[in-house]
């Protein structure tokens, strides 16, 4: 009498020719591998200068309490140049002003800081225009009938010949200068214009969109792979004794 025995397994020598199969998988170009390596860090490297150029002046503000101020004109040379960017302390006590220190000032009549050097500080009269003869007058004390006194600056640029035109009011300087950052300047003015914007933005982004694109690509067109357990490896023999 016969019996029918189902039995599954592996065919013989199955497991062998799938391990030298997995051998035989090709190996990834060097260039596929290099390539994302360098898209990484160009990213970096644009993302990075750029997160450093609002960073940077953000940290002195909150952080140490000062201000960079950009300098466009070479006025104060050889002390710092166009280009340079100082560090500026705000004057909460104007009795610490001294001559020799670099002060940075809004000047009469105009809103551009001038960034110069204290020659001498002195007291002059406070003037206001008489309605009547529309000439400028001294204000004078009522209690003493003497003219009203306000501390002034004389400045000068150490690259200019000359003194400043007008004297300084106290109320008109906004700190003082205490260190020159060489180079500072000129880079982070380039970074916040729209060609710095654009040259360290617009390369990562175009990296990234990329990069994306060759995923979603790559995707489509990479093969389904088989369950484990699935294809000719495994099979069902019917034996019939």
């Amino acid at each position: 009498m016969s019996a029918l025995t189902l039995r599954t397994g592996a065919l013989p020598g199955a497991g062998l020719r799938a391990r030298a199969a997995a051998r035989r998988l090709p190996r990834p170009p060097r260039g596929r591998l290099l390539l994302p390596a360098l898209a990484w860090a160009l990213v970096a490297l644009c993302a990075g200068a750029y997160a450093a150029s609002v960073a940077v002046p953000l940290w002195y503000q909150h952080v140490r309490e000062q201000r960079l101020l950009i300098v466009t004109s070479g006025s104060m040379a050889p002390s710092f140049e166009a280009g340079d960017a100082v560090v500026l302390q705000e004057v909460d006590d104007p009795s610490r002003l001294r001559a020799g220190q670099v002060v940075s000032f809004w000047p009469q009549g105009s809103d551009d800081l001038v960034t110069h050097r204290i020659e001498k500080l002195l007291l002059l009269p406070v003037y206001e225009q008489d309605t009547a003869s529309g000439s400028m007058v001294p204000v004078l004390d009522p209690s003493t009938s003497q003219p009203i006194t306000r501390q002034h600056l004389l400045t000068r640029g150490d690259a200019n010949p000359a003194r400043d035109a007008d004297a300084v009011p106290l109320s008109r300087v906004r700190g003082v200068v205490l260190g020159v950052h060489p180079g500072w300047g000129a880079a982070l003015d380039w970074a916040h214009s729209r060609a710095g914007r654009l040259t360290l933005l617009g390369p990562p982004l175009a990296v990234l969109a990329a990069m994306e694109l060759a995923s979603m690509t790559g995707a489509r067109r990479r093969p389904a792979v088989e369950a484990p357990g699935a294809g000719p490896g495994v099979s069902d023999a019917l034996l019939l004794d």
